[in-house]
């Protein structure tokens, strides 16, 4: 009966419209055309296909693990360790600003548990932590704000760097899943820490690492900066390939390079050419998920001068991922999400930085680097 009533009212509806003079049709025609404009900007601001991507990427499926990899960007714990001349603003900032350091963590915690759903990474690696202490902070900030119901992080894998390791900087992973077997590869003053995911009898090696600096190493330094970070990995890499040839390997990191850089290119051995990557698994190579990918999707880093948008932040897999055994690895998954990461009115895909105690800005950001995100698979034994 209602579908009646409405057909009866529009075809009334019609006549008036033909009885109306030249002029009032033409009116109506405009309040027609204003109108449905109106509705088309408002609905694409509401999530219509010309709008920002969702900022709460959606649940993985059962059986997947959500990884993701951050540089957070000066990460101190709240207390006064008395660090070098480069840390000590840091240090000193966040041990007497319980304010400012909240909201660091807080902006940090804001970031992160829109991945999976809401949820947070089942693993999540990061760069530019000063403190196991800090690394705690963190997973109990992450904590506190998780939906009820959810999964808690409840273990932090991280070593803290030799007393010459310059800037007091190190990676940390923060997981709902067992880690073990936590360890810094090389000397105690490289960024490179190992620690291993294990869930359903699977073991993944995971590789979390922090290298040389652009200011530090303009790329010529054969054997030591960039280069040496990624001999001691593709030495590390090899070892295990001698005895497990389908091992689960997974490297990140903010490499400070380009992924067609020498350093990761040749020395790690990082490929875009999947195929390759699995035909030819005694030769150390690794699968880049962000080698070969367009700057306008997965650039990390922006500099204001020279280099502009960058792809720093990286993860490589081996073989090992890329079968159906143990642990795997859906590449196609790989994101670098940006929602609400940008200062609005500056220029696209530029990281809206937390700063630090004598930045002017009216409102911090979170931290001067993208995420990574992608997609892990836990397979039958």
């Amino acid at each position: 009966m209602s579908r009646r009533r409405n057909q009866k009212a529009a075809e009334a509806a019609f006549r008036t419209f033909l009885g109306l003079p030249t002029a009032g049709k033409v009116v109506v025609v405009v309040l027609a055309l204003v109108v449905g404009a109106v509705a088309l900007v408002v609905y694409s601001r509401r999530g219509g296909p010309s709008a920002e991507p969702p900022s709460t990427p959606a649940a993985v499926a059962p059986g997947a693990v959500a990884f993701m990899f951050w540089n957070v960007e000066n990460l101190f714990d709240d207390r006064d360790d008395r660090r070098n001349s480069i840390d000590e603003p840091y240090d000193n900032w966040f041990a007497e600003d319980a304010a400012a350091r909240r909201l660091k963590f807080d902006r940090l915690a804001e970031i992160i548990l829109k991945q999976n759903g809401g949820n947070g990474p089942d693993v999540l690696a990061c760069v530019e932590v000063e403190s196991v202490r800090a690394a705690e902070l963190l997973r109990d900030a992450l904590n506190e704000k998780l939906p009820a119901g959810a999964a808690k992080y409840e273990h932090v894998a991280m070593k803290e760097l030799a007393a010459n390791a310059g800037r007091f900087m190190a990676p940390c992973v923060i997981s709902k899943l067992p880690l073990e077997r936590t360890k810094l590869l090389g000397t105690h003053n490289l960024r490179v820490l190992e620690t291993h995911v294990v869930a359903n009898g699977a073991d993944l090696t995971l590789i979390a690492s922090h290298w040389t600096s652009q200011l530090s190493d303009d790329g010529t330094h054969k054997g030591s900066g960039r280069n040496k970070y990624a001999s001691v990995i593709r030495e590390r890499y090899e070892r295990d390939l001698t005895t497990k040839p389908d091992v689960d390997f997974l490297v990140c990191g903010d490499f400070n390079d380009d992924p067609e850089s020498d350093a990761v290119a040749n020395v790690l051995g990082v490929t875009a050419d999947r195929a390759a990557v699995a035909a030819a698994a005694r030769q150390a190579k690794l699968f880049g998920l962000l080698s070969g990918k367009p700057l306008d999707r997965f650039s990390t880093i922006y500099y204001d001068r020279d280099r502009k948008a960058s792809i720093f932040d990286q993860v490589a897999v081996s073989p090992g991922l890329l079968d159906a055994v143990g642990w795997g690895c859906d590449p196609d998954s790989v994101a670098v999400p940006t929602a609400g990461m940008s200062r609005a009115g500056t220029v696209a895909r530029r990281p809206w930085r937390f700063g630090d105690k004598n930045d002017k800005a009216v409102q911090r950001g979170y931290a001067d680097h993208f995420p990574v995100t992608v997609t892990l698979k836990l397979l039958e034994q």
